[in-house]
């Protein structure tokens, strides 16, 4: 049963802030793409696996925390969670090769694993289910504002104190919350609905749910966009339009704290509002905002002008961040409480399989082929497609939710 109103507060608020740090420590490496560039020699491809090297390890380790997720008091395993992923963050900062340092990022990338498989059951177990999109799209602000802390502490850290002390700067906060989160009372979750265990009928339930998997599709073309550009656009900035790593890191913040905020909340709101009358609302609200962003994120990549550039990167982030709150909750109302955790695991390790796992290297490879304008335009093609998807699984969200509900109660 969901908990009362101030403990699910207190729940959301400080699984919001360790989300916060999530995606600060996630991204800060990207900001000082130039400086570790420079520092250590290394080619766009060798950047670009950093970033893959993240997001495999990212997406092998999630089903394993998903099943422990499942089985074992959720709230233990995020603290133990967010303290590997700091430690392994400050160890980036004392990387003295590539090769530390991408040890560093893998084991950043398992700590994380472990926190976004388990995370947003935590979070809607905490609340009805008619509060779920606005809920989840709080929840998830943490990818635009911890995205736009992350290049914007690096950015700055990075110009001024040099990148190894950007990561130990931003490492340390984690450190600071392990202690409330391990101390933090777990969501109600009746003694059937946990740890169902892992078979056989799981795994072949799960893929037969046709929204869950057209889901995960929608997010994992979504994630091979958006994972590139969170990647090389400060980059891309610096290059094309002369802007130095502070400068360059500090605009590309704003305009996804900005942007970010404002249509993630929008997208839980109309979200709920549009499911009040269609099954497939949440689907419809993400669908529409992919597809009006596709042109936006093309004339970002391709206008000369910074101004235009910059305008266009704005609404492009605002109709793409539509997508988190609804997107989410759909995951979460078509699974049964008892593998949801399971299920997230699932979907993380496909959407980054088929998306950022691979497109950093990819686009830092075309890079070098050609260069970095040419490779950015792939990213408006994955979007369409992620629109498509949502629009697809209109189609059978309607039963894939009966089917949950049914499950549920017996």
């Amino acid at each position: 049963m969901p908990e009362p109103r101030r403990s699910a507060n207190s729940v959301l608020i400080l699984l919001l802030c360790v989300n916060l740090l999530n995606y600060i420590d996630r991204q800060v490496v990207y900001a000082v793409f130039p400086l570790i560039k420079q520092d250590l020699g290394l080619s766009d491809t060798a950047l670009g696996l950093l970033g893959s090297a993240f997001m495999l390890c990212y997406m092998v380790s999630a089903p394993l925390f998903g099943l422990i997720g499942d089985r074992f008091r959720r709230t233990r395993v995020a603290a133990c969670a967010l303290a590997a992923w700091s430690l392994a963050t400050l160890g980036g900062g004392i990387s003295a090769s590539y090769r530390s340092l991408m040890v560093a990022r893998t084991l950043v990338g398992v700590g994380e694993a472990a926190f976004g498989t388990i995370s947003p059951g935590l979070v809607a177990d905490s609340f009805e289910r008619d509060r779920r999109g606005r809920v989840l799209s709080y929840f998830f602000l943490a990818i635009p504002v911890g995205s736009a802390l992350g290049y914007l502490l690096g950015g700055v850290l990075g110009q001024h104190f040099g990148w190894r002390a950007a990561f130990l700067m931003v490492g340390l906060p984690g450190l600071v919350l392990t202690l409330p989160l391990w101390r933090l009372a777990e969501p109600g979750r009746s003694r059937d609905e946990s740890g169902e265990g892992l078979s056989h009928g799981t795994w072949a339930g799960l893929f037969a749910n046709r929204s869950f998997v057209i889901a995960t599709l929608a997010m994992a073309a979504m994630t091979f966009a958006l994972g590139g550009l969170a990647q090389w656009l400060p980059t891309f900035l610096f290059r094309m339009h002369g802007l130095d790593v502070g400068r360059a890191n500090t605009i590309f913040g704003a305009i996804t704290v900005v942007a970010g905020i404002g249509g993630t909340l929008c997208g839980g709101r109309l979200g709920d509002y549009f499911q009040q009358s269609s099954a497939a609302g949440y689907l419809h609200v993400s669908g529409w905002g992919f597809l009006l962003g596709v042109p936006a994120a093309a004339w970002a990549l391709l206008t000369p002008s910074l101004p235009h550039c910059l305008a266009a990167m704005f609404v492009a982030e605002f109709f793409l961040f539509l997508n988190t709150g609804p997107l989410n909750t759909v995951i979460v109302n078509v699974t049964r409480p008892g593998i949801r955790a399971f299920a997230f695991s699932v979907n993380i390790f496909f959407i980054h399989a088929l998306g950022d796992a691979v497109s950093p290297a990819i686009l830092g490879r075309l890079s070098d082929l050609s260069d970095l304008r040419s490779a950015l335009l792939v990213t408006p093609a994955a979007i369409l497609l992620a629109g498509l998807f949502c629009f697809i699984g209109g189609r059978f969200i309607q039963a894939d939710l009966s089917k949950a509900d049914t499950t549920s109660t017996n």
